[in-house]
């Protein structure tokens, strides 16, 4: 499954979570680093509109279909791939992590809220090591000198596997930063991850989940900041639609 807008090629290459969690492996173990987006409709409405967006996400080099629409929109193109969301993807990586002696970096939100989902990834995942937290102030911004600071101490903290909980396209544009600036560590943009390890934001209940209505249950929790948001992505779906049936073989 791809995206294309503009120059920017965007390939959905991990086709499910097993298919992901084993080229992580490989990577460990062959000391290679890597940037892991989670692509879902809000990314796709934004790529639309951010050309620096564009260029950070066609650098990732490993994509996973993170949202139902996308799902959808791969049956649609015969080109299936399965649901894999960043937020479940922390304590799956982090068991990898600990497995290959691989210590860890945590990127985002709040200090408190670093220190929670530390807590509980270390409570989780027996033997695993956190070797830096970083919660960048507000405004923090992926592409200035700051941001080069951060990736050096990323790099010279030993982790090689850093989570970024900054949103888009802060986290996507850091991650690209970083294949450039601290090339043997994995960055992998997980979004509220680790807030919700944290407690700071409560998921869907699993059976919402199963149903594929987690995006009407969050949109109800906070519906002025996402009913605009959920509309903006209902009004690109026919475009990308019809993309879709143009990939069929």
């Amino acid at each position: 499954m791809r995206f294309a807008y503009g120059p920017a090629l965007i390939r959905v290459n991990m086709p499910d979570r097993p298919s992901l969690l084993a080229e992580v492996t490989r990577r460990f173990r062959a000391g290679q680093g890597f940037a892991l987006a989670t692509i879902n409709l809000d990314h796709l409405v934004k790529l639309r509109q951010d050309p620096a967006f564009c260029t950070a996400y066609a650098a990732q080099d490993l994509v996973v279909a993170d949202g139902n629409p996308i799902v959808w929109l791969s049956r649609l193109a015969r080109r299936p791939v399965g649901l894999v969301t960043g937020s479940d993807l922390v304590i799956p990586l982090a068991q990898i992590a600990a497995a290959e002696g691989v210590g860890m970096a945590l990127v985002g939100t709040t200090d408190a809220a670093l220190d929670a989902a530390a807590a509980e990834i270390v409570r989780l995942v027996p033997g695993c090591r956190i070797d830096l937290r970083i919660a960048p102030p507000m405004g923090f911004d992926p592409d200035n000198n700051d941001a080069r600071n951060l990736l050096r101490k990323v790099q010279d903290s030993g982790a090689r596997l850093c989570f970024l909980a900054l949103g888009a396209p802060k986290q996507e544009r850091l991650a690209a930063r970083g294949r450039q600036e601290a090339p043997d560590v994995g960055f992998a943009s997980i979004g509220a991850g680790l807030d919700f390890l944290a407690g700071n934001q409560t998921r869907a209940p699993e059976w919402v989940r199963m149903i594929a209505m987690e995006w009407a249950w969050r949109m109800l929790s906070a519906p002025k900041r996402l009913v605009p948001r959920y509309a903006r992505c209902a009004a690109i779906l026919p475009t990308e639609a019809v993309a879709a049936l143009k990939q069929r073989p």
